[in-house]
């Protein structure tokens, strides 16, 4: 069962490995609180209605259309936006290494989903083959068309081959 939603007033979120205390209404989306509340903009605002996967999060390591959640319930869950992604270093995750090596972005406002989305995908699982990735991949919409690149960039990844 879900956590009850408090009335508007103070909520805690885990975002990035950080505590995070912001006022957010009940029906406050995570996305909308990521962007508005908390500042963090990466994480894009696309169709709003779970279709297009820019506004893809991590919760509890799971892909998340984050436009479909409220962030009220959100609370003692760890989120990971494509602003914690890099590493403890600070240096990109491979995944954004890998999309950068491969050009897998064109106009780049799909690409935080895109990379938010593969991220999740490796930690429920590789798909086996190209096919695969796209089916996996497949509620990531990119306007620009990258879809190539953008698998090259997974597969390298998956393979720890590098572009």
């Amino acid at each position: 069962m879900p956590p009850a939603v408090a009335a508007t007033g103070e909520h805690r979120l885990r975002v990035n490995g950080t505590e995070r205390t912001t006022s957010i209404t009940p029906s406050a989306t995570l996305l909308d609180t990521l962007r508005e509340r908390l500042g963090l903009f990466g994480t894009k605002k696309g169709c709003d209605h779970g279709q297009c996967g820019a506004c893809t999060v991590l919760v509890d390591g799971r892909r998340t259309l984050s436009c479909l959640v409220l962030a009220a319930t959100q609370q003692d869950r760890e989120i990971t936006t494509i602003e914690g992604l890099a590493r403890p270093d600070g240096s990109p995750h491979p995944l954004q290494e890998a999309f950068a090596a491969r050009d897998a972005f064109q106009c780049g406002y799909c690409t935080p989903g895109q990379i938010m989305s593969a991220a999740g995908l490796a930690n429920e699982g590789w798909p086996p083959d190209d096919d695969g990735i796209r089916e996996a991949m497949s509620g990531n919409l990119c306007r620009c068309g990258a879809y190539n690149t953008i698998v090259a960039a997974i597969r390298d990844v998956r393979d720890g081959t590098g572009a």
